[in-house]
């Protein structure tokens, strides 16, 4: 099958696929004799499986280290459970910030009703946040994301 029709085949678009090939996710095709990339099933399998290693939250490189496992003559199942059980412990301790940041943003929340405007000094940009008995033991809570080896839609 030439890309579009793998593409079509795993409801993506060809750039996609060309950024997987060029990324070493998927292995470069074979090509006909009039230069188009040629896929067989195994491609509609390893896109596949991108894709749900992807929803399971791996980074490409992490998929990266898995397929090349397996290119290797390797099972990854082992350093998949790994991979899968390092992303459970970072999930859980996100949502442990995510609920101490929603208690203290209604906790903000509740206060800021119970304040008057016009107590804002002129050194505080607003006094719900800079209140001096507002101590927070609570670590800032970050996102980083990258977006440097994220695919096109």
């Amino acid at each position: 099958m030439l890309i579009g029709e793998l593409a079509e085949t795993v409801g993506l678009d060809s750039q996609t696929i060309r950024f997987y090939e060029r990324h070493g996710l998927l292995p470069e095709p074979r090509r006909a004799a009039n230069g188009y990339r040629t896929y067989d099933t195994s491609s509609v399998n390893r896109v596949l499986f991108i894709r749900s290693a992807q929803t399971a939250g791996l980074t490409l490189a992490e998929i990266g280290s898995v397929v090349d496992l397996r290119d290797h003559g390797d099972a990854p199942c082992t350093h998949v459970t790994a991979l899968l059980g390092s992303k459970l412990d970072a999930v859980r301790t996100r949502q442990a910030e995510l609920v101490a940041l929603e208690a203290e943003l209604e906790r903000l929340i509740a206060r800021s009703r119970h304040l008057d405007p016009a107590d804002c000094t002129g050194s505080d940009v607003c006094h719900i946040l800079t209140a001096p008995h507002r101590r927070s033991t609570r670590p800032v809570a970050t996102a980083v994301v990258d977006f440097s080896s994220t695919p096109p839609t």
